[in-house]
């Protein structure tokens, strides 16, 4: 996310969108739920309730849900759109929630070569690319071990790696931003 690495034309950082939320204690089933919603999609934690993901249309309409979610519960809830201060900022964040991604990816690594040589593998192949799916979808800046948990399951499959179904690297607008 340096200067030389940024889209043309982009002189900072970008934009992201923020939730601050704030849950009653009592009732404790609300709070999970928001908390377990915030984890599915991969919030960057940036203090006690205050969470953000990189903006767009879909992020922002997913943490509204979550803050309409707070609000019925009793809560309170705020949505903003917002810059880091610095590129440095930024590429903290990013730089957490790869890091997060990249511990999930790796338990599917492992997962994979440990099932590896066995028969009947076909279920488990199933679940792990159900499982690389719902990591895709909060990966906003895939690391190193996402092409590896990919080609663990391929592996697994015994698929070569340009299968009709593997799948193709996934391209983000975010990872452009934040490289």
């Amino acid at each position: 996310m340096t200067g030389e690495s940024q889209p043309p034309g982009r002189t900072g950082p970008g934009e992201w969108v923020l939730l601050s939320y704030r849950v009653p204690r009592e009732p404790s089933t609300p709070r999970i739920a928001v908390w377990r919603k915030l984890k599915r999609l991969g919030v960057a934690q940036i203090s006690d309730g205050l969470v953000s993901l990189p903006a767009d249309a879909r992020t922002r309409e997913q943490l509204e849900w979550i803050a309409d979610e707070v609000i019925e519960a009793g809560g309170t809830a705020s949505i903003w759109l917002a810059r880091p201060a610095t590129l440095a900022q930024e590429r903290e964040l990013a730089t957490t929630m790869a890091a997060a991604r990249a511990a999930e990816y790796q338990a599917v690594i492992d997962q994979a070569a440990q099932t590896a040589g066995s028969t009947n593998t076909t279920a488990l192949v199933r679940k792990l690319r159900a499982e690389l799916r719902r990591i895709g979808r909060r990966d906003f800046f895939p690391p190193l071990e996402r092409d590896q948990a990919h080609a663990a399951v391929r592996a697994l499959a015994d698929e070569p790696d340009d299968a009709p179904g593997s799948v193709p690297p996934k391209t983000l607008h975010h990872q452009e931003e934040s490289a």
